[in-house]
């Protein structure tokens, strides 16, 4: 299966190319394909901010080549250069504070400064760390697609669809994606045989980036309004609810775009199996619960406003960026060290402690 996902790569959305960030502008997409350069701390920051890149773990990249970009400017600038350059590594952090691999990805940068004095050998090396996050998280999409399709064979009694909200693919990911990585690995083992796509409301993720990604590959693939997902899972053979993460607490519970928890709620209903799929960066084991987990919310026009035409009156819109999905609800949480179903924080725990599994 692995060959046959690395065949079926066809979407980027960040690249390194001689010292620079490249950024596919994920707000334009799908009308038009458009890369943006970067080579400061502070442009990824903004850049994480407006949403040109999206995805936890897209999110988490960025930053890290834009800790390159800060620490390659501030040396050449002379003076107290590790002070200027955590203030770019705060901004960064409070860019997306819902993500989770964000705060890994800029810990890790820090791990690799306070190893070596400044210089060429520091600035090699961290290069070489916002790479190694690049790539572990490209490979890790990989190992955690076979994981998903081993879950799904396991519970496999026939051809049936599956539902995705928001957007967990390449676009999201460091290649291939998370939840889309399980779609695209179940529809080439056979297990799967038609895409249901959130549209996912306002930012409309679903319509715009989902079904753009996926409209490249051979398979079934509808898009529909978020308000039909009960009645898809009432008369459709939907038997997997499939969605990413942004960060995910030590007992389970789990942060993702708004709408994840009524889908949740939804499928335990009508008998659907609910699966996580997220790299163990997203893993927060410091925070006990959902509650503890920073939720943001979204522009008021984000709400009232499509394309830039007002839908509504002038009033004020309740816009929560993102929801808890209570870990009861979950059948299951794919990562790179493999799969829990039904996760508690014990089973977490355990999880956690496995060595990476190839």
């Amino acid at each position: 299966m692995r060959e046959q996902l690395l065949a079926a790569e066809k979407v980027r959305a960040i690249e390194w190319r001689s010292g620079v960030l490249c950024l596919l502008d994920q707000r334009l997409l799908p009308e038009r394909e458009v890369w943006l350069s970067y080579d400061s701390a502070r442009g990824v920051a903004e850049a994480i901010r407006d949403r040109v890149v999206g995805g936890a773990a897209a999110i988490g990249i960025a930053a890290a080549y834009g800790v390159v970009l800060g620490a390659r400017k501030h040396m050449a600038a002379g003076g107290d250069w590790r002070a200027a350059l955590e203030a770019d590594m705060q901004l960064l952090a409070a860019s997306w504070p819902t993500a989770a691999n964000l705060c890994r990805a800029l810990n890790g940068m820090r791990e690799c400064l306070g190893r070596l004095d400044e210089g060429d050998v520091l600035l090699d090396a961290l290069e070489a760390e916002a790479i190694g996050i690049h790539q572990s998280d490209r490979e890790a999409n990989l190992i955690m697609a076979q994981f998903g399709v081993e879950l799904m064979r396991k519970h496999y009694d026939g051809p049936q669809a599956v539902l995705t909200h928001c957007n967990a693919g390449a676009l999201a990911t460091g290649g291939f994606g998370t939840a889309l990585g399980v779609i695209r690995g179940a529809w080439l083992d056979g297990l799967v045989d038609h895409v249901y796509v959130d549209e996912t409301r306002p930012g409309l993720q679903g319509s715009r980036l989902t079904a753009w990604e996926l409209g490249g590959d051979t398979m079934p693939v509808s898009l529909n309004v978020d308000a039909a997902v009960a009645h898809l899972m009432k008369t459709e053979q939907v038997g997997w609810i499939i969605v990413g993460a942004d960060r995910i607490a030590a007992n389970g519970d789990v942060a993702n775009r708004i709408g994840t928890y009524q889908l949740a709620i939804l499928a335990m209903h009508h008998g659907v199996r609910f699966m996580v799929v997220a790299p163990t960066s997203a893993i927060d084991m410091q925070l006990d619960c959902g509650e503890d987990i920073p939720l943001e919310e979204q522009a008021n026009s984000d709400g009232l406003d499509l394309g830039g035409q007002s839908l509504v009156a002038q009033v004020r819109a309740v816009n929560p960026a993102f929801d808890v999905t209570p870990a009861d609800l979950i059948d299951a949480i794919v990562t790179e060290k493999g799969y829990v179903e039904r996760p508690d924080a014990q089973k977490l725990a355990q999880l956690m402690c496995r060595k990476r599994l190839h």
